[in-house]
């Protein structure tokens, strides 16, 4: 760019990134952005710390990508693994090494926006985007994006990464296609002392009364997160699940500080992730795991690379040179994080027609449960998993037959 073009960016303040939504894929993006040396804007419209309905575990593949000199926030570590069958079959497994850790995410968000900000990210908080503009008055030329704000005001940027969550602008601008739409409730238990040290370094894992729906309690201190989740439109049964697992485990006595609730949305296989300069990650993008619906690592991993491919889309000159960028950033999510996606489509299927088989296979096949710890810890996922062991293909081919074949089994879970 010459410095005649450079000054007039200077007056009309262009910023190279503009980064909309500040939970984890948006501080990813804008710390990945701003590394590169770029001029970076985080917009968010919540004032931070904020209150987000999440369980809070953090598995490997998010600790790998973290920023340099992260220091997690941990409440817990987490060492043994209770699964239950909607309330029966109870069996423990338990590591010798931390299978994941858990954190609350008011401190963990803000930690990643700090981190962001050592790293040249300017934050705005409290500023709500009403709609983004790639053509029209606004927009002084084609290389430049209007973010629109409540209110007015115009932020103009070379390059958009929409972060905003699943039901934000940014995805309905670049047209995001949803396919699987989940209801998450969850309840924060302060809990007193006896009862925390009873739960500490373990987690519950409880296949759920209705297709595809599981229940999990994490241990943070003082304070119990206990939830469930199942598929949308099954709001009673998902608050009665809830209320009956909650019963189960001796809490109904104790008074949540905080009860919740959220969707959690799947992109569909063709759901694009860019228009023009825009590019969308983390939720906004549809992009979470789709059996257990963990949504911090994806967040994490396409935050990072949709700050790093709207660096390129920053510095490119033309459409054309635009358009090869965002599909650059579009292969490198489905190469990752698709493929993990697909899987864990398949996953899904197969555990709503057979949560009695998934139960017996984790608690009493060895192989199963090294899988998980294989995953949790970040030693592989679970695209790597089917690719590279041929037993876990098998199996994973022999449970699409039966999900295939329909019917449910005896046993634990139904």
């Amino acid at each position: 760019m010459s410095s005649e073009n450079s000054s007039a960016d200077d007056e009309r303040q262009v910023w190279d990134v503009v980064v909309v939504g500040a939970g984890p894929a948006g501080a990813s993006a804008a710390y990945a952005a701003a590394v590169a040396g770029r001029r970076v804007l985080l917009l968010e419209k919540a004032e931070l710390p904020r209150y987000k309905t999440c369980g809070g575990g953090i598995i490997g593949p998010s600790r790998d990508s973290l920023p340099p000199g992260f220091e997690l926030p941990f409440k817990d570590r987490v060492h043994a693994v209770t699964f239950s069958s909607n309330g029966r079959f109870a069996r423990t497994r338990r590591s010798r090494q931390m299978l994941f850790g858990l954190i609350n995410r008011p401190e963990f968000d803000q930690q990643l926006v700090e981190h962001a900000q050592k790293a040249g990210a300017e934050l705005r908080t409290g500023v709500a985007v009403q709609r983004v503009e790639q053509h029209g008055s606004a927009v002084p030329d084609r290389r430049t994006v209007a973010v629109v704000l409540q209110g007015g005001e115009t932020v103009l940027a070379r390059a958009v990464v929409g972060a905003d969550g699943s039901a934000g602008r940014i995805g309905a601008h670049v047209g995001v296609k949803l396919d699987q739409v989940d209801l998450g409730l969850e309840a924060e238990i302060p809990v007193p002392e006896t009862v925390a040290e009873d739960w500490k370094g373990r987690v519950l894992i409880d296949w759920g009364p209705m297709p595809g729906s599981y229940g999990w309690v994490f241990p943070k201190g003082d304070t119990l997160t206990v939830g469930v989740i199942s598929r949308r439109g099954e709001g009673a049964a998902t608050k009665r699940y809830l209320e009956d697992f909650i019963a189960r485990l001796g809490l109904a006595g104790f008074e949540p500080a905080i009860s919740s609730g959220h969707l959690t949305r799947c992109r569909a296989d063709d759901s694009p992730l860019s228009r023009g300069r825009v590019l969308v990650c983390g939720d906004a993008a549809g992009l979470l795991e789709p059996w257990t619906r963990e949504g911090i690592s994806f967040a994490l991993r396409s935050g990072r690379l949709a700050g790093e491919w709207a660096v390129r889309i920053a510095e490119a000159h033309d459409a054309v040179d635009t358009r090869r960028q965002a599909l650059n950033y579009a292969f490198a999510v489905k190469a990752g994080l698709g493929v993990e996606m697909s899987v864990g489509k398949r996953m899904l299927a197969a555990f709503e027609q057979r949560p009695g088989v998934f139960h017996a296979v984790l608690t009493g096949f060895r192989p199963a449960w090294k899988a998980f710890k294989d995953i949790t810890q970040g030693s592989t996922t679970l695209g790597e998993l089917v690719r590279t062991h041929p037993m876990a293909h098998r199996a994973l081919m022999a449970l699409d037959r039966r999900s295939a074949g329909g019917g449910a089994e005896a046993g634990p879970g139904q």
